[in-house]
């Protein structure tokens, strides 16, 4: 049965740049909510939300963490006169909130971009002190690739330096200027009091040892002027998103705080408008009304059928499928994330958007075309499993053993397939040699690299076919030291690390075309294949495409996939120095066929010659990764780390100041970054500090490009 209606669901996400307080956040929540009885701290290494070990050790979250909690508005619990009262309001208001705690740090991006393809909304924090920083950003974009509706949260307010007007201009400036303030803070640093509400105009105190009394008062005098301004500019931009609202407000007529709410809602929803609120999570301020705001503003369900419907298409006939949030629906149901958990082996992590899946019924992957059992139901709370029987529209889950289902899979109703869309995961750029200690754990290693490739879609595992040795690939050297560590700790297996490898690409810069001919005669039937290509550069990031100009059937239609094949082949091995070939476009307009002698492999080896020969009259080039970083360096050091940065031919793009530190903004090829944390640290006596994220590719200069075909970088 369903306890919840769909409209009092939140399907939220937790997402911010490294240190900025997500994952405090998340534990306040879970024991205002009531879920936990005591506050885990992340830098005592207790938070629940941060379960495995790396993360308490090192205090990052490195793993999404999924929990359920539930909530009542606080401006309704607080006109009860009694328990008896409080437990009725509770009853008619209480919501479900299903939340998603995400890494901050840019090697784990997958974590973010999977939890918001299956969110609804998304509470972004921010640092008081810091404002936006890089990696802020790039989970600003990913939301509004998926059309997360999202609310701020200015933490750290209490902290040294905290300036909640500097923090929201950077949201203005840097993000997106429809960002609105519902706050404004009493007090900064070790001053911070309160919050003042610009919608009912009060001031709110936060007392008791974790600040679960709120105190309702009036707001400061001295704040009093700067409240009233505020409230005004708020005012008007929600009335600018409401007709009814505008006409009202220009007539001078009184309009109640519901009806305001009501606009602000729905102006959220739609993206026309972004609240910010404000607070210490660490301190125990403010995150009762975040609650608050959660259910106010950010949407169920229901609410976003009209700005991202439940669309997919038939697996068969490819006509476009539109499923409503609704039990009586068909199911459907996306995979998000796979496990790998220690007591109950793989776990897979689902968000039921229409139907109801049951325990004991069976599924089909309509991905993959091959049906499931669903065996076990599971709610998660961080890493500890409720059994549930059943799990409805709207709810996040995971289900136990699933075998054939990796990330992105759709997961239906066996007489009503749907295909949704599939998550498209950025490509690794940083590689290295992975070999076990001892012969016997050879079998080992391999089933744990396995295991955890299934887990992370942005970690690979390959061979080289020249050496035989393993080679493993990621996002950068945190996560691949992540994976090496949990390699050890899950699996009990050793290795021995080789030398960290970007990965290169290599493309073309001009146009030329070419012919491939295989012709082989060996007594019987003989092969024959022969094609023409044509190859041009794309733009930079547009990968490959195939464009088929053959007419009249000068090669017959059965044998077209095949070239397509061998052109995809030829494409993972490079002209100048075996990386793969990206960004070209391949047409195939002419070639021949043999009636007898033809075959699908001959054309195939055929398109892969043709491309080898076409791509080298075409001024091959390699392209190297550069990644946008930005270093924190105290004034004194700031020559140095300049000086430094110019010599690993990095292009400063900004240099500013925040509070008695500069912020140096700048574009570097990954492969001079390898080791720079340690190298940072020693120039600057340990006080320096940087954020790296994946960019764009970009063609590497000439010698440098001798150096890379030679084997020397």
């Amino acid at each position: 049965m369903r306890q919840y209606p769909l409209e009092k669901y939140r399907d939220i996400g937790i997402i911010a740049h490294i240190d900025a307080g997500k994952t405090t956040v998340s534990e306040r929540i879970l024991f205002y909510t009531g879920i936990s009885h005591r506050i885990g701290e992340v830098h005592e290494g207790q938070a629940i939300m941060d379960w495995m070990e790396q993360e308490r050790e090192r205090g990052i979250t490195i793993t999404a963490a999924a929990t359920t909690c539930f909530w009542t508005p606080t401006y309704f619990l607080k006109t009860a006169a009694n328990d008896e009262e409080k437990q009725k309001i509770r009853q008619a208001h209480e919501h479900r909130i299903n939340i998603i705690d995400t890494p901050g740090h840019i090697d784990f991006t997958v974590e973010v971009q999977r939890s918001l393809r299956v969110l609804d909304g998304a509470v972004v924090v921010f640092d008081g002190v810091a404002g936006v920083e890089p990696q802020s950003e790039t989970v600003w974009h990913q939301a509004d690739k998926f059309k997360v509706p999202r609310i701020c949260f200015i933490n750290k307010l209490d902290r040294m330096g905290a300036s909640f007007e500097n923090s929201f201009r950077s949201i203005l400036e840097r993000l997106n200027p429809n960002a609105v303030r519902l706050q404004l803070p009493i007090g900064l640093e070790a001053n911070f009091e309160g919050i003042v509400d610009l919608l009912t105009m009060k001031a709110f105190y936060f007392e008791g040892e974790r600040g679960e009394k709120i105190i309702e008062k009036e707001i400061p005098e001295e704040l009093k002027a700067e409240s009233e301004k505020y409230r005004v500019e708020l005012v008007e931009r929600i009335a600018e998103t409401d007709e009814e609202l505008m006409r009202k407000y220009l007539e001078g007529k009184e309009i109640s705080i519901d009806e305001f709410k009501s606009a602000l809602r729905k102006a959220t929803i739609n993206s026309q408008l972004i609240p910010v609120f404000c607070g210490s999570a660490l301190k125990n301020k403010g995150v009762q009304l975040l609650l608050d705001a959660v259910l106010d503003y950010l949407p169920s369900p229901l609410d976003l059928m009209e700005i991202k419907p439940i669309k997919g298409t038939h697996p068969k006939t490819e006509e476009e499928i539109i499923r409503r949030p609704d039990d009586k629906e068909p199911l459907t149901a996306l995979a998000f994330k796979i496990a790998t958990d220690p007591f109950v082996g793989s776990l897979t992590f689902f968000r039921v958007y229409s139907g109801i899946l049951k325990r004991g019924s069976y599924v089909l992957n309509s991905s993959t075309g091959n049906q499931e059992r669903i065996g076990r139901i599971v709610r998660m709370h961080a890493n500890q499993r409720e059994e549930v029987e059943e799990m409805f529209a709207g709810d996040l889950g995971a289900a136990v053993g699933l075998k054939g289902t990796s990330t992105g899979d759709t997961l239906c109703a066996p007489d009503n397939p749907i295909v949704l869309e599939k998550i498209i995961f950025p490509e690794p750029v940083i590689s290295v040699r992975i070999e076990p200690k001892t012969k016997a754990d050879q079998e080992k290693l391999g089933f744990a690299l396995h295991r955890l490739s299934e887990e992370d879609p942005t970690f690979r595992v390959a061979g080289d076919p020249d050496t035989g040795e393993t080679i493993i690939s990621g996002m950068g050297e945190l996560h691949l030291e992540i994976i090496i560590d949990r390699t050890k700790r899950e699996f009990g297996v050793e290795a021995n690390i080789g030398r960290p490898q970007v990965a290169y690409k290599e493309t073309i810069t001009t146009e030329s075309e070419a012919e491939g001919k295989y012709i082989r005669q060996s007594g019987g039937r003989g092969q024959y294949g022969h094609v023409w290509l044509k190859v041009k550069p794309l733009e930079r990031g547009k990968g490959f495409v195939y464009v088929n100009q053959i007419k009249g059937g000068i090669i017959p239609q059965e044998f077209i996939p095949a070239v397509e094949k061998g052109v995809k082949e030829a494409l993972t091995k490079g002209i100048l120095a075996g990386y793969p070939l990206t960004d070209i476009e391949v047409t195939l307009y002419d070639g021949s066929f043999h009636e007898v002698d033809s075959s699908e492999i001959a054309f195939k080896i055929a398109g892969a010659m043709a491309l080898q020969e076409a791509a080298k009259r075409a001024n091959p080039k390699i392209l190297e990764p550069m990644m946008k970083v930005q270093v924190i360096t105290p004034l004194e050091f700031l020559g140095d780390v300049t000086g430094d940065l110019n010599a690993k031919r990095g292009r400063i793009e900004n240099i500013s100041d925040r509070m008695n530190v500069k912020v140096i903004d700048v574009k570097v090829p990954l492969s001079e970054m390898f080791g720079y944390a340690t190298k940072l640290r020693s120039m600057t006596q340990g006080r320096g500090t940087f954020t790296m994220e994946f960019d764009h590719y970009e063609e590497v200069p000439k010698n440098i490009e001798q150096m890379i075909i030679e084997g020397k970088k």
